[in-house]
Parts: structure tokens; C-alpha cells; sequence
């Protein structure tokens, strides 16, 4: 009998109690974060912003009880155990360089992904949180995705074989944030970077990846990466490529949308697609996946579920935090292993800049 429990969602933490601290009070954080929490049951206790008016209504929309003037003022707060820092790129390693202060207090960070606009950033960060004894787990969230957890499943269970292809296609013109104008990387390091973590999830290390880019031509302000595509090389034979098209054409000027992600892989005994809900939010359309194997032949399986990336796979990545702090082991999403994420991002980069395949021995190494 076929089973069809896919595992689209994570097993609960162990423990849920953990008092949580909030450092940010954007829209992800009001309408995402802190929902998937209540959701789950988690303890978030304060919150803190740059815009103190901000943070006091997030924390009245959301019940949280405890509102701070500022990140240092609820870093100072020794009821505080876990943070869930969500600031942009470009200040998250200051915002570490004030908690590893507090680590007598703070065991657990959840930081928002990119954990660095570089690999260099970023491994400095993982080196603090190390140093201080503070477990730091990396908000990679598409990992979590139902459909993008499904097609693990079916993979650990052999039942697509080897992986031969897979592929990414993104079609949707993306609200650009305002902090990206503050960095020379942009698609890729915001958005690529969901589609290169969920290749590494799936299918493990690539060997290397080309990389391809070009303007976005909705973007007003000095780029390079507006939409790219990538081709990631696996020792395997595997090919995973993907195209992360944000401009999808003149949309936002008139035109009729068509957007959408979809996904495919492709194996020796096996085939299975699927789509991304996220496109769609505010709407909450579920992500969904249709397998075939050789089992089965010329049946399509269909499994479909409620829940959806924005908000409910939030609660696996904080989740995976708990879970850690509880049993003592490694955040399934760890500080230590996103440090490959973000290399594989400077490898694409680099890639770019330099017209060819780059290994990413090339970017640990340096």
C-alpha cells in the first residue's frame, strides 16, 4: 500500500517554554513569525525595534507583554533565554556582537536568513555564537515549505530512484525591500538564496555552480542580479538549475500576471513536481506535490494538506531551535551548516563575476 504521510510538517519540539525575545517588528515578524508561533505555542515574551512606536504595536496586534526602547535594553532582560533576531543582512552581525554579551543568559539564537550579506560575515557570526556557547540555529524557511519537505521524504525513501534532474522555475515580481539598495547583491542573495538552500537540503553538497545574471528592469536604483540563473553540478551526475525571474514581466505596469514557482526532480524509478503557494500570500494556497514511481506505474499520486509556507513553516524553524536547545544536539538548520548556504551564494557571485564553474572548495577555502 502506498503511503502517502509524506511528513510535510515537522514533529513539535520537545519543549515549547523557552522564553523567546524578538529583536525586529517588521511585516514577516507581525504577519508571519509571531502568528506561526502562537500557532505553535511558543513563549515570546518581548519584543524591541529600532522604532520603539513600531514595536508597541506589534506587540499589542500579536500579545506580547513586554515592549523594549531597544535591542540592548531586552538583551538585558535575564528572563530572556532564545532570541529571534530579524534584521536585515547588513546588521546582523552587529546585533551578534551585542548578544554574545549576554550569554549567560541567551542559549539560543534564531537569525534571519541571509545570516550575512558574505560567507566571510556570516562565518564571523558563527564563530561568536560558538565562542559564547550560544546555539545558533539560521531561519532557512523554505526548507520547511510542505511540498519542499514531501519531495525530501520521497527521496529518503528511495522511491524516486536516483536523482537524474532538478529544476526551479520562478515567476514573480517581488516586493523589493529597501535595504537591498544598500548592498551590490540582490536577487540572489535574497531571494536565490531559499532555491540554493533547498537544493543542499534535498540533494546534499554540489561540487560547483555557473551562474548567470541580468538587470531588473523594474529596479530603479544601481544592480547587477536582478533575475539570475544557476546550474549547480553534483559529483552524481545530478543537475539541479533553477531561474529566479522577479521581474516576470511588465506586471506591475498593466500587463496580465502569470506568476508562479514550481519545482520538479526527476530520478531513475521515479518523477515528482509540485507548486509554491508563497506567490499567492496573503491568500493561503497550500504548496502541493504529484509523485509517480515505477511501483506504481501510470498512477499520479496527489497527497494535498492545509498548511502553508507563510506562516505555518515558520514553526519549523524556530522549532528546530527548541528542539535543539532541549536535546542538546545541532539545529537542523545550523549556524555551522548554513555557512555552506552562503558560500554557495559567494560561489554564484563569483561565478558571475568571472564567467565559469566555481567549486565551492573555492569559497571554504578562502
Amino acid at each position: 500500500m502506498v503511503n502517502l504521510n509524506l511528513e510535510q510538517m515537522p514533529q513539535p519540539p520537545k519543549k515549547k517554554d523557552y522564553r523567546i525575545g524578538v529583536i525586529g517588528a517588521g511585516f514577516v515578524v507581525r504577519d508571519v513569525h509571531l502568528v506561526a508561533y502562537a500557532r505553535a505555542g511558543f513563549n515570546v515574551q518581548a519584543i524591541a525595534c529600532a522604532d520603539p512606536a513600531q514595536a508597541r504595536e506589534v506587540a499589542a496586534a500579536r500579545g506580547i507583554p513586554k515592549v523594549y526602547a531597544s535591542a540592548e535594553e531586552l538583551l538585558a532582560d535575564e528572563s530572556i533565554e532564545v532570541l529571534d533576531i530579524a534584521v536585515p543582512p547588513g546588521e546582523q552581525l552587529g546585533v551578534m556582537r551585542q548578544v554574545v554579551r549576554h550569554a549567560d543568559h541567551i542559549r539560543g539564537v534564531l537569525a534571519q536568513k541571509p545570516l550575512a550579506p558574505d560567507y566571510r560575515q556570516a562565518r564571523e557570526i558563527v564563530a561568536l555564537c560558538e565562542q559564547a556557547g550560544i546555539v545558533l540555529g539560521v531561519n532557512q524557511n523554505m526548507r520547511y515549505d510542505q511540498s519542499i519537505r514531501a519531495c525530501k521524504t520521497l527521496l529518503e525513501r528511495g522511491e524516486l530512484g536516483e536523482p537524474v534532474l532538478a529544476t526551479i522555475e520562478m515567476r514573480a515580481a517581488t516586493h523589493r525591500k529597501p535595504w537591498a539598495q544598500d548592498h551590490d547583491r540582490m536577487t540572489l542573495m535574497i531571494m536565490s538564496i531559499h532555491h540554493l538552500d533547498s537544493f543542499r537540503y534535498l540533494f546534499g553538497e554540489p561540487e560547483g555552480v555557473f551562474a548567470s545574471v541580468r538587470t531588473d528592469p523594474r529596479a530603479k536604483f544601481p544592480h547587477r542580479d536582478g533575475i539570475p540563473l544557476y546550474i549547480l553540478e553534483y559529483e552524481s551526475g545530478l543537475r539541479a538549475a533553477a531561474w529566479d525571474d522577479v521581474w516576470a514581466g511588465p506586471v506591475k505596469e498593466g500587463a496580465a500576471a502569470d506568476n508562479y514557482i514550481k519545482w520538479r526532480v526527476e530520478g531513475t524509478e521515479g518523477l515528482a513536481w509540485g507548486t509554491i503557494g508563497w506567490p499567492y500570500y496573503p491568500n493561503a494556497v497550500p504548496s502541493t506535490i504529484h509523485y509517480s514511481t515505477l511501483r506504481e506505474p501510470s498512477i499520479w499520486h496527489e497527497p494535498r494538506w492545509n498548511e502553508v509556507w507563510f506562516p505555518d513553516a515558520f514553526q519549523g524553524t524556530m522549532g528546530q531551535l527548541l528542539e535543539a536547545l532541549a536535546t542538546g544536539t545541532e539545529p537542523a538548520v545550523s549556524g555551522r551548516d548554513n555557512l555552506k548556504t552562503m558560500a554557495l551564494i559567494d560561489a554564484c557571485y563569483r561565478s558571475v563575476e568571472e564567467r565559469r564553474l566555481v567549486r565551492l572548495e573555492e569559497i571554504l577555502e578562502d
